[in-house]
């Protein structure tokens, strides 16, 4: 449903979505999915909000009266943790890309595994044809963000194996429902949702991402992370180009 406190509140105050947005610095999207979807923003952002409409948090999300359902459902999203990407069995990824009809929607630097060991094209290319959506989201190769990350993580091929990787889903580019952008923000988390099933790649300072643990969700009803990660996703969409060779 909604969220009309929201939208009055905006109202009551003499601001539009667009003023809103502005103020607190995000997208104009971002407070019209807050409106029609309900989203409820991180922390710091909903203290802003409520400052800004001079309201209570609570009368604008009551939903955070109920942090405590909250909390339980978040902990059943969590399917499945392995310690690093490579102890994910192949056969999950696969049963993952299946099972998808509606989402898929990849964030990554290079994500080269995809294409190299789970045929990734051709599963891009079948789910383009069922009539899913379809985002990816890869590394800009001439970024500083990228450059960076080789440097910390000792892989100086990483730039191109950005680039390779777009070569190989080049293909798909133009197919109906398949979007390609780069991106050249720091990534925290590479990110890989399957409808309600998503893949968190966690990230840390110095180390490969296949060295790192994966988070296997589920989306549940009134849980949060599944929605945390979704909306980082966004962001990041939000501010990529579309993808060039």
């Amino acid at each position: 449903m909604p969220n009309e406190r929201l939208r009055g509140a905006i109202a009551a105050a003499n601001l539009t979505n667009h003023g809103l947005a502005d103020k607190l610095h995000v997208s104009v999207k971002t407070v019209e999915r807050w409106i029609t979807q309900n989203r409820c923003p991180h922390p710091p952002t909903r203290l802003k909000v409520a400052g800004i409409l001079e309201q209570d948090e609570t009368y604008l999300w009551p939903e955070l009266l109920a942090d405590s359902r909250t909390s339980n459902a978040s902990r059943s999203e969590l399917v499945q943790l392995w310690p690093t990407r490579p102890e994910v069995p192949h056969e999950v990824w696969r049963s993952l890309m299946r099972q998808a009809t509606s989402h898929v929607e990849i964030l990554v630097y290079a994500g080269g595994f995809l294409v190299e060991s789970l045929d990734f094209v051709n599963v891009v290319r079948a789910k383009a044809e069922a009539g899913a959506e379809i985002r990816i989201l890869l590394g800009d190769h001439k970024s500083e963000a990228v450059r960076q990350r080789a440097r910390e993580e000792g892989l100086p091929s990483l730039p191109q194996r950005c680039l390779s990787t777009l070569e190989y889903l080049w293909e798909t580019a133009e197919l109906p429902g398949v979007a390609i952008r780069t991106h050249s923000t720091p990534l925290y988390n590479s990110i890989y949702r399957f409808d309600n099933s998503m893949l968190v790649n966690t990230h840390s300072y110095g180390a490969y991402a296949a060295k790192s643990p994966v988070h296997h969700l589920q989306r549940v009803p009134g849980g949060h992370l599944f929605g945390y990660y979704l909306e980082s996703f966004d962001a990041v969409w939000s501010i990529a180009r579309p993808a060039v060779l």
